[in-house]
């Protein structure tokens, strides 16, 4: 371990092995708080690369409780911490897809960055945030959404809960956390809160075989998609990695009020989401439809941007997605 260490405050990267290797270490209790400490300062302070998140990612998620899923599930779990405090906006996109025929196994935790995480809105919209693998399984097999509450699911986190409380600032684990989905997805949508991070995720879950992802930052620094600003965008598919830019104006969007987006705790979140859901027209429909686009592009169910969100707009603003929600448990 104090080689690991020192390798990392040398500013060396490891390899993919050699970190697979480090987190078996550590979820397994076999390391020292103070050295777990060192560990996750000198990696954050080198910065992290796609060989180190995936090394993580593989042993969380070899070490979780196994949740399995059809083929072409899709998850929509970002890493938070852009500091926007916005409405719960990839939970909404993930809701939305689910009700219109896309599986979703939807990982996620509480407020951590935020006033509000997806468990605490989906808690006010009266959905059991603590189901077990086998009633998840039922939940997507039945009505397309499952929600894997992190805590639940991983514990092998306890491992490093108080050192990072201690260290009390972003660590490789908010990157590893996202990507470690306890029902192995291979299609996801990741919003990530810093433009490095993009190809650094693409790459890592190339290692870890997904078969269609999208990494997404937007220029107006939002972990998902901007309506009000173009959005960095790199692809994942079948092992080749690509970049782009969506333009919102492209796609005919004219949203211009960004505190139409913005967050408060989470029954208000929750408010803001069954508004949209029983059709009402707004920036915060608008940014779910646009974010859920990505979501039937990594499922396959659409083509292009443009035409999976006007497929979206036209079902969300019918009003009946609330409907699916109420049938939720």
């Amino acid at each position: 371990m104090d080689e690991i260490i020192k390798k990392l405050n040398n500013k060396q990267n490891l390899n993919f092995e050699e970190s697979k290797s480090i987190f078996e270490k550590i979820m397994s209790g076999k390391v020292k708080d103070e050295q777990i400490h060192d560990f996750l300062i000198a990696s954050s302070e080198k910065g992290e690369t796609s060989d180190e998140i995936a090394g993580g990612v593989y042993v969380l998620r070899e070490k979780a409780t196994k949740v399995n899923v059809p083929e072409g599930t899709v998850d929509t779990c970002g890493t938070g911490g852009d500091g926007k405090n916005t409405l719960n906006i990839s939970t909404a996109a993930a809701l939305l897809l689910s009700s219109f025929g896309v599986k979703v196994a939807k990982h996620g935790n509480k407020s951590v960055s935020s006033k509000c995480g997806s468990a605490d809105v989906l808690e006010k919209l009266n959905i059991n945030i603590n189901l077990g693998p086998k009633d998840v399984e039922t939940n997507i097999n039945n009505n397309n959404f499952g929600f894997m509450f992190a805590p639940g699911y991983h514990s092998a986190m306890k491992y490093v809960g108080p050192v990072r409380k201690k260290i009390g600032k972003r660590t490789i684990f908010n990157l590893i956390g996202p990507l470690s989905s306890p029902a192995k997805v291979k299609r996801q949508v990741v919003g990530v809160f810093d433009k490095k991070l993009l190809k650094i995720f693409a790459e890592a879950l190339k290692n870890l075989n997904l078969k269609k992802a999208l990494i997404v930052n937007s220029q107006d620094g939002l972990d998902e998609i901007s309506p009000y600003s173009d959005t960095n965008i790199v692809e994942l598919y079948d092992g080749k990695i690509k970049e782009f830019v969506l333009t919102p104006k492209d796609l005919g969007i004219k949203a211009d009020n960004f505190n139409n987006i913005v967050g408060k705790d989470p029954e208000y979140n929750a408010e803001k989401m069954k508004e949209i859901f029983q059709g009402k027209d707004n920036d915060f429909s608008i940014a779910v439809c646009l974010n859920a686009a990505a979501g039937l592009i990594v499922s396959e169910k659409s083509k292009s941007f443009k035409e999976g969100y006007e497929a979206l707009r036209k079902h969300i603003l019918s009003g009946k997605v609330i409907n699916h929600i109420s049938n939720l448990k």
